[in-house]
């Protein structure tokens, strides 16, 4: 279950890195444009703000690796629990102020590693 629990975690990570380069680095481009929807006008009156949230999506990263990577085991759980209940909010918040698709692709993975990791 460990093993199971850890891969979901770092796919968590895995997503918050891609969000991460497509809010800092690919906002502008088409390829960021095409999966937020955001004309070129759009995109380039909001490319700071998504570069701020991109950054904060690195921080999320940084925790997750950072529970991952701690040897003790109720040390990596405590930070484990703390940054996927952070992504759990954020993605509950964004599914209802933003698009509801926010909690399928953000929250509900984080949710699944935490269900896990409390088991």
């Amino acid at each position: 279950m460990i093993l199971l629990t850890n891969i979901l975690v770092g796919i968590v990570a895995l997503l918050h890195l891609w969000f991460l380069i497509l809010e800092m680095f690919l906002w502008r481009k088409p390829r960021g444009r095409k999966v937020f929807g955001k004309t070129q006008a759009q995109a380039d009156a909001t490319a700071v703000l998504a570069a701020n949230q991109g950054l904060y999506n690195g921080f999320l990263v940084a925790g997750l690796v950072w529970g991952l990577l701690t040897p003790d085991v109720a040390h990596a759980v405590s930070i484990k629990i703390f940054f996927l209940s952070c992504i759990v909010v954020a993605g509950i918040f964004g599914g209802i102020t933003a698009k509801p698709i926010i909690f399928f692709v953000q929250a509900l993975p984080a949710l699944l590693a935490l269900v896990l990791l409390l088991i």
